[in-house]
C-alpha cells in the first residue's frame, strides 16, 4: 500500500511518500511526478521517512526521469531512507545519479 501526499513551500514541493512502492502502485508514483513536472515544478523533495519498501519497479521510476530532470533543470532530492531502504538504492549505484540526503535540512541545501 502507497499514499503520496504533496505539499508545496516556497520555493519547493515536497512529495512524502507512505508505505511500500512496488510495481501494484509505482504507477501512481510515476503519475505523480509526471503531474510535477507538467505543473513546471523546479525543485522536489522527497521525504521517505515513512518509505518501508522500493521494489526495484519503483526505483524504475525515479530512474526513468534522470535524464529529463537534467535536461529540464529540475532538482530532485530524496531524504529520510531508512538503511534498508537506503541499502536497495546504493546497491544499484543511485546514490550516484540521485541526491540522497539523511534529512530534509540537508537536502533543502541543494535545491
Amino acid at each position: 500500500m502507497l499514499k503520496i501526499e504533496s505539499t508545496k513551500e516556497s520555493n519547493h514541493i515536497t512529495l512524502h511518500l507512505i508505505g511500500e512502492v512496488d510495481a501494484s502502485n509505482s504507477v501512481e508514483l510515476d503519475e505523480s511526478i509526471i503531474a510535477l513536472m507538467e505543473g513546471g515544478e523546479k525543485n522536489i523533495l522527497v521525504d521517505g521517512t515513512e518509505l518501508q519498501y522500493i521494489s526495484s519497479a519503483g526505483l524504475g521510476v525515479f530512474m526513468s526521469y534522470i535524464e529529463d530532470f537534467q535536461e529540464k533543470n529540475i532538482s530532485l532530492v530524496i531524504y529520510g531512507l531508512n538503511e534498508r531502504v537506503y541499502q536497495v538504492f546504493r546497491i544499484l549505484g543511485l546514490d550516484q545519479l540521485i541526491i540522497i540526503k539523511s534529512n530534509k535540512e540537508d537536502a533543502l541545501q541543494e535545491i
